[in-house]
């Protein structure tokens, strides 16, 4: 598994080669916890959580949570750990500029990914 450092200057490596202008208002930024999110959605706990966009007293901004990333992702290579905290940082963002535009087309798709996932893991 890769050290925290080493996934900081990943995910700060994947932010660079985004545009910039799509972290326009997230006075926040992104940061790297050490945490392990299990997600609120999943009542067993299996789930976990990678990544958190928040709008709040505090303002906009992304969370990534690094000990998520190694309970789901302990033996990958160092490309495909890029792979994944690009697409989660990704996700986040995309969460962060649908709030800038007022649409919530993703968190829909969210609730919709986890219903159907939920409802195939009771059959």
């Amino acid at each position: 598994m890769f050290s925290i450092e080493e996934i900081h200057e990943m995910l700060d490596d994947v932010a660079a080669q985004l545009p910039q202008e799509i972290f326009r208002e997230l006075n926040g930024g992104v940061s790297l916890v050490p945490d392990r999110k299990r997600s609120d959605a999943d009542p067993n706990g299996g789930l976990y959580t990678l990544g958190t966009y928040h709008r709040d007293q505090m303002g906009r901004y992304i969370i990534i949570y690094y000990g998520s990333f190694c309970a789901v992702y302990p033996h990958v290579t160092k490309e495909k750990m890029r792979e994944h905290l690009k697409d989660v940082l990704v996700h986040e963002l995309t969460h962060h500029m649908e709030s800038l535009a007022g649409t919530r087309d993703l968190e829909v798709k969210d609730k919709n990914f986890l219903d159907d996932y939920f409802s195939k893991k009771k059959r």
